[in-house]
């Protein structure tokens, strides 16, 4: 259960809209390492787990990522605000208004729609958690990505809070690999869930 606090996480107020720069934050929105698909992932890896304190992380960073959502949302909708028919034409943003006018929707940059195929979850601690902490790093990329392209200040910001919270996550499922590494029987650290290996010796 969760109670809904009705403001974001980071205020966004972009004064100047930008269809271009729309066009490529959009995908983390609904792209392969966006923040739709990350708030699918640990949200659903988290029935699976069984240790309570990393069930927790993956529901804290869950949830935080449901937050984030709803701000490349908001950032999304600003910059395509009140666009005139002729700045909508020239700009690579004219494909996604065909489809889906100034509504937002989950795409990659690239225009491919999510899909849940961009979501790993194999119920195997050690393998969930190492997909945690690429997608991660993955996302923080994309934020890089998104900076080096991007020079209004009220996109900036926004940005830039959500690749920070993208680190902290990132230390949160290292502590979560740590819990789960010192549950481990040290001769499979690596290699398998212990359950797993207990039945390959049987």
């Amino acid at each position: 259960m969760w109670i809904y606090e009705k403001k974001l996480q980071f205020p966004v107020k972009i004064k100047n809209p930008n269809p271009k720069l729309a066009t490529a934050i959009v995908s983390q929105l609904g792209g392969p390492d966006g923040e739709l698909g990350a708030s699918m992932r640990y949200l659903h890896q988290r029935y699976s787990c069984p240790y309570d304190k990393v069930t927790g992380i993956l529901t804290d960073v869950g949830t935080e990522e449901l937050a984030h959502l709803e701000m490349v949302a908001s950032i999304i909708y600003q910059l395509t605000r009140n666009l005139s028919e002729e700045e909508i034409a020239a700009s690579p943003f004219a494909s996604y208004f065909v489809d889906h006018t100034t509504g937002v929707y989950p795409v990659s940059a690239a225009g491919v729609p999510f899909d849940m195929k961009y979501v790993g979850i194999k119920g195997d601690i050690l393998t969930d958690l190492n997909e945690d902490l690429a997608a991660e790093q993955k996302a923080r990329t994309t934020y890089d990505n998104i900076l080096r392209i991007a020079d209004d200040p009220d996109v900036r910001e926004p940005i830039k809070f959500l690749r920070e919270r993208e680190l902290v996550h990132y230390q949160r499922f290292g502590e979560a690999l740590r819990i789960a590494q010192d549950n481990l029987d040290s001769k499979n650290f690596y290699a398998c869930n212990p359950s797993f290996d207990k039945k390959m010796k049987m």
